[in-house]
């Protein structure tokens, strides 16, 4: 995974000399201002009732201010722009601009999603999951999904909470199965991981 195919990120101290600090720290007091509170529908009568109605350099503003805290899937950033824009359609354009300058990137978001997921023990089906709940296409990380020795991370989990010992007890493996579907990973990989022995390694 090479980052140098993405460029240009965001240079938030250059993005207030070019559209004015007061214009971008406004963009900011929009992001704490409008949080979900406890009770989500009540969240929704407010942004109902004191949705800004941001357009034009105001929008993109706030667009650059979110995407400075973290990275967003296309569709979660034209969701949350929506919130307080004026026109959906707007947004859309906007996205779509931001994406095609690299600003956005679902590529990089399934990459790092990737890194991460893989970080926390988590298998392929875990990850195509987390990637389907943000609209991400799995196919922009296929290769990597592919290239992974999943064998390997089931067996590292396996090892860190059951030990080396390949147990010859049903309820045991069992359950070891069990624990390994549960973080994400195919039946082959489990079975391969549940059986490796430690002098496998060597």
């Amino acid at each position: 995974m090479n980052d140098s195919k993405f460029p240009k990120l965001i240079d938030y101290q250059a993005l207030k000399e070019q559209v004015g600090d007061e214009e971008a720290s406004s963009a900011d007091n929009y992001a704490a201002q409008y949080k979900p509170e406890d009770n989500a529908l009540n969240f929704e009568a407010a942004v109902a009732d004191k949705k800004p109605g941001l357009h034009g350099s105001r929008l993109r503003s706030y667009a650059f201010a979110v995407l400075t805290r973290k990275e967003y899937s296309k569709a979660e950033l034209i969701e949350k722009l929506a919130l307080y824009a004026e026109s959906r359609n707007e947004v859309i354009a906007l996205v779509d601009e931001l994406a095609a300058q690299h600003y956005q990137s679902d590529q990089r978001v399934a990459e790092i999603m990737l890194s991460s997921q893989k970080r926390k023990g988590k298998g392929p089906n875990q990850i195509k999951m987390k990637l389907k709940s943000k609209k991400i296409d799995t196919a922009l990380i296929a290769e990597e999904l592919k290239e992974t020795d999943w064998v390997d991370q089931a067996y590292q989990l396996k090892v860190k909470k059951y030990g080396f010992e390949v147990s010859k007890d049903p309820k045991m493996k069992a359950k070891q199965i069990r624990f390994l579907m549960y973080r994400g990973f195919e039946m082959d990989a489990i079975i391969k991981a549940i059986s490796r022995k430690e002098s496998d390694d060597e």
